[in-house]
């Protein structure tokens, strides 16, 4: 059967509020949920930040479902911190976090005050970062000297077993080079033929593991309440990789979405009013080969969307995947 998760947004959301919606996410039927990790929101009118290491600690010991984030190490997050933090995590919580990595975002990476690499060096950066913590976790002590430097590290308190590394990917070259080292990969709805591409790309390389898809969906009781939530929350869906990889302040995300196009901001944000409809086009994606499914509701008040959820959405998205599982 597959999973259906809730994707808790931190850059819309404060952090006490997200944590009753991530609670009450669990009421309504979710298997799990997720959780974004930035130091600023996309835009101005999302408004919102918190730390999400902070935020995902007490989300775990007030739920009882597992728990992941996505998260960039190497340039604002030092590799042997994330390794810390995610071994306590996971010492604390067994068997219920797990994490996916990218190679991250100007956006919250250029306080730093260092340069922001191209994608080639973030890559090859997020790969040494993935064995500085995996030797860590090993309870090795740790030198390296590459795009990220370690000077005897040791991470003292570790768990049973390591929390699972997925990847973050958007590319089949991304996909293809992650397929040696995770353990599962995360992406982000996009057009159906470049989701095939990418699953191709990462099943041909080897990958293993669950396959991750997050679904940005705006759902209200009409569909107009539903594409003027979108428009409000989510117009940075329309700014795309490599692009949105290099902005540095949501403002620049504002500027560029000014006037969006209601067709690409239709494509980029699931846009619904029936249940029957939303659950029927979610479900269209993930049998392109996923086997786990966030569903992010673009809303900063997330209550109606849950009692929804909870009522119509999840048991009419889970009949239709059951149809089709063999």
């Amino acid at each position: 059967m597959v999973f259906i998760g809730y994707h808790a947004s931190h850059e819309q959301i404060a952090p006490r509020d997200l944590l009753r919606y991530v609670q009450d996410a669990e009421a309504a039927g979710f298997d799990g949920a997720m959780c974004s990790d930035h130091l600023a929101p996309w835009t101005t009118r999302q408004g919102e930040s918190g730390f999400a290491l902070s935020w995902i600690a007490a989300a775990l010991a007030t739920t009882r479902f597992s728990i992941g984030m996505v998260n960039a190490p190497g340039q604002r997050y030092h590799p042997v911190i994330v390794a810390q933090a995610f071994a306590t995590l996971e010492q604390m919580f067994p068997g219920r976090f797990w994490a996916a990595l990218g190679s991250g975002e100007a956006m919250n990476e250029h306080v730093t005050g260092d340069e922001w690499p191209a994608k080639d060096v973030r890559t090859a950066r997020l790969g040494e970062c993935v064995d500085v913590m995996r030797r860590l976790w090993q309870g090795q002590e740790v030198d390296h000297d590459g795009l990220v430097r370690v000077h005897r590290a040791r991470v003292w308190s570790l768990p049973d077993v390591p929390p699972p590394l997925l990847a973050t990917a958007v590319t089949p070259e991304t996909a293809a080079w992650a397929a040696a080292w995770d353990e599962g990969i995360a992406t982000v709805a996009q057009a159906p033929e470049a989701l095939s591409a990418l699953l191709e790309a990462y099943n041909g390389a080897g990958g293993r593991g669950p396959r991750v898809l997050q679904v940005h969906v705006s759902f209200a009781d009409t569909d107009a309440e539903a594409y003027a939530l979108a428009h409000d929350q989510w117009r940075n869906g329309l700014v795309s990789p490599p692009l949105a990889w290099d902005l540095e302040q949501p403002e620049q995300f504002d500027a560029r979405t000014e006037n969006p196009d209601e067709a690409e901001l239709r494509r980029a944000v699931l846009v619904a009013h029936d249940p029957l409809d939303l659950a029927g086009r979610i479900a269209d994606l993930v049998r392109l080969g996923f086997d786990r499914v966030y569903i992010h509701h673009v809303g900063r008040d997330q209550r109606g969307f849950l009692a929804a959820a909870g009522e119509r959405i999840l048991p009419v998205l889970r009949d239709a995947l059951e149809e089709t599982t063999p």
